[in-house]
């Protein structure tokens, strides 16, 4: 996104001082320094940038207690997924794991939040900057927030911004992303997750669509045979953004970088790697991640020696839904639509063992209906 001035990030408006909320709270009682001293040098000595990362409690706890508690937990903030996938594939050889997380830590640890970087400020790793000159944004704004961070996959999905893509149907009924995204589920439950689709306040798409099963509904015989066996998105996503290969390091110069060797639009029926009571489905839509053998290789040779326990196919539920699409214009779009469904001849060989359990053998790709 484009980044603001200088001047822009750090103006502060003095209608904060009309807030009746925070008008009354000193800069120093947040940010640290001395109001006192009359050299500014010695005044910002100590000041602290983002005072609500990582521990919200004290910038923030004395008034919002209910929503800083758990805030550690907030995946927003911990990251705490990327660890835990990274950590199964790492070696075992604890020299070779250390330099793993030494990358980890450089790399992939850069996009979290906070409370500041969502009400008050632009985060970081989209270059920061207030987002109203210091004013607290109860309701943070979309586009300078949600879609900053998540905008590669996420906003061109739901943006239709995807080359020959239209966007999400509720985008078009101008749904925000706190329609579906509340508040509980950013601030965290005070529980540990492996991964967000296992967050228990998280958004479902029978939260809106409470009759979809039920037999008075249009469409009811096509949820009802499908139910438990297929994900919504199967059905009602379009093609989305695939990566391939990142690899990590640093130039000549010290400064970080990433690089993909590819992406594509792709749009992969498999096997459902998280199957669990909250998601039964045998069929689910997935996205390839770019993790690869050599991720890490700028830091150590075989860091990720237990790749293969994981899949570089993934459970996805991308933001590109519509009610019609090309796999349920007719049931036979889908049914033995092989182009659809990932398939062993899909895989790199390189990858193949580690995504065994997502491939859909040729026998399970469901056979033809009379229509």
């Amino acid at each position: 996104m484009e980044q603001l001035a200088p001047h822009e990030k750090i103006f502060v408006d003095s209608a904060i001082a009309e807030d009746e909320n925070h008008g009354e709270i000193g800069c120093n009682e947040c940010h640290g320094g001395n109001p006192n001293e009359p050299d500014w040098k010695k005044a910002h000595e100590g000041v602290v940038k983002d005072p609500t990362y990582p521990d919200p409690s004290e910038a923030c706890g004395s008034c919002h207690d209910d929503n800083v508690k758990n805030s550690k937990t907030s995946l927003h903030v911990s990251l705490s997924p990327f660890k835990k996938m990274i950590d199964l594939r790492a070696s075992d050889d604890k020299t070779l794991h250390s330099k793993v997380d030494e990358a980890r830590n450089g790399h992939c640890t850069s996009c979290h939040s906070s409370c500041g970087q969502c009400h008050i400020s632009r985060p970081e790793s989209v270059g920061g900057g207030l987002l109203e000159n210091h004013l607290f944004q109860k309701n943070p704004p979309m586009n300078k927030v949600c879609t900053a961070c998540h905008g590669s996959r996420i906003e061109k999905e739901y943006f239709g911004k995807n080359k020959g893509i239209p966007p999400d149907i509720h985008k078009e009924k101008y749904f925000k992303c706190s329609k579906c995204h509340k508040a509980e589920e950013m601030h965290g439950d005070g529980k540990e997750y492996a991964n967000r689709y296992e967050v228990e306040n998280g958004p479902k798409c029978i939260d809106c669509h409470k009759n979809i099963n039920d037999e008075k509904s249009s469409n009811a015989k096509q949820h009802l045979v499908h139910k438990d066996r297929v994900s919504c998105n199967v059905c009602h996503s379009m093609p989305y953004k695939n990566c391939y290969a990142c690899h990590v390091g640093k130039d000549k110069l010290g400064y970080k970088f990433f690089k993909t060797k590819t992406s594509t639009l792709e749009f992969k029926i498999g096997l459902n790697p998280l199957k669990s009571k909250k998601r039964p489905e045998k069929f689910v839509t997935l996205r390839h991640i770019p993790v690869d053998q050599g991720t890490f290789k700028f830091y150590t040779d075989n860091g990720l020696a237990n790749f293969d326990k994981l899949p570089t196919w993934k459970l996805c539920t991308p933001h590109n839904i519509r009610k019609s699409t090309p796999q349920n214009k007719t049931c036979n779009s889908c049914h033995e639509n092989t182009d659809l469904f990932l398939l062993e001849k899909d895989i790199k060989q390189e990858y193949l063992n580690a995504n065994r359990k997502v491939v859909v053998p040729l026998d399970m790709v469901p056979k033809k209906v009379s229509e």
